[in-house]
């Protein structure tokens, strides 16, 4: 007897529903033109916090674990490409932390990023639909890790913020929005 794995909920919404309702009513001929998630971003830059274009222990410590807590995977260090003087930053200082997701870890981040971590941000009032690209791929920022319930504020020694980014494939804003919306996101409602 084999054992059954169940698809991540949003996964099964996405190719159950969303995709048929998406294909129908944007008139897509075929099933292959239908948008599609392929991986999503989750980065934090640290250049604010380099002292001497060093950065200090502690504040590594708290990234790497925040990301890997929130993720369910380890983060890579990414370093400045060119030196910028009015940043105050030097080529090969690290700049920020990130991590790409793919599969059911993107599905599983998704999900938990709709129903849990967005809800718990303080005077939310809806995620604005203008930041797509011409791609269809949709970026946010999140201004302190405390909206994740993984993360124990008490043990943090400081708070920041993180840019999340929803790369498509085959997409267009209007079309990676409604796919978005579809699964749960929750954007600004149009004043009427």
């Amino acid at each position: 007897m084999t054992a059954t794995i169940d698809k991540p909920r949003l996964e099964t919404l996405y190719s159950d529903e969303v995709k048929a309702s998406i294909i129908k009513e944007f008139n897509l001929a075929n099933v292959s033109l239908a948008p599609r998630l392929v991986k999503i971003t989750v980065n934090i830059a640290i250049g604010r916090f380099l002292d001497n274009q060093k950065l200090k222990p502690e504040i590594k410590e708290t990234v790497i674990s925040t990301l890997t807590q929130i993720t369910g995977q380890k983060p890579i260090m990414i370093l400045a490409k060119k030196s910028v003087a009015n940043f105050k930053v030097r080529e090969g200082a690290p700049s920020a932390f990130m991590v790409t997701m793919r599969g059911e870890k993107m599905w599983y981040f998704l999900d938990r990023l709709i129903s849990l971590a967005i809800p718990r941000i303080k005077d939310f009032r809806g995620l604005k639909d203008t930041s797509f690209d011409q791609a269809g791929n949709y970026s946010f920022g999140v201004t302190e890790q405390a909206v994740w319930p993984e993360i124990n504020m008490a043990e943090v020694n400081f708070t920041h913020g993180m840019n999340i980014n929803l790369v498509f494939e085959n997409s267009t804003p209007e079309l990676s929005k409604a796919v978005l919306a579809q699964l749960g996101m929750p954007f600004v409602r149009d004043e009427e």
